[in-house]
């Protein structure tokens, strides 16, 4: 698989009838690995062990509903009190970060309300912060590492 923009993660794989699988530590399972996939779990490991985001919260490709249309979402990271924290979007190394793909995101986060959003493709992040009361966004430099109220 192609070399991301992320730190060097360590994961687990399998290959199962010729099909290269890698390990979700969120889902707790194999998953086959595409390109968008390799993305999302360098993604995971980099709000887990960069970010500092505990497992728990995180959540990965669960439905939702968008102007009853089912989608999927990639990540979700949950706030303790059960709100969203920040919503990821990835997209395979090969596919252009585009203003469709914030339309995107931003149309999860009208059902969501996350107050951060993530996009990547594995080479290039983008991270904004939500204006909710401006119904905007600002780009960030990166986003928030997880913050304990202990």
């Amino acid at each position: 698989m192609q070399e991301l923009q992320f730190p060097k993660f360590s994961f687990r794989f399998k290959n199962s009838k010729n099909k290269i699988s890698i390990f979700d530590c969120i889902r707790k399972k194999f998953v086959i690995l595409q390109p968008e996939e390799w993305v999302r779990q360098h993604c995971v490991q980099y709000l887990i062990q960069v970010k500092k985001y505990p497992q728990s919260l995180i959540n990965v490709e669960k439905e939702l509903k968008v102007n009853d249309l089912k989608k999927r979402y990639d990540i979700v990271v949950f706030n303790p009190d059960g709100s969203i924290h920040l919503i990821v979007e990835c997209k395979a190394p090969k596919i252009k970060i585009s203003q469709d793909t914030f339309d995107q995101i931003s149309r999860y986060n009208l059902a969501l309300n996350a107050t951060f959003l993530m996009v990547t493709n594995g080479l290039n992040h983008y991270y904004c912060q939500m204006d909710f009361k401006k119904e905007c966004y600002q780009f960030l430099e990166t986003i928030p590492d997880y913050i304990t109220n202990e």
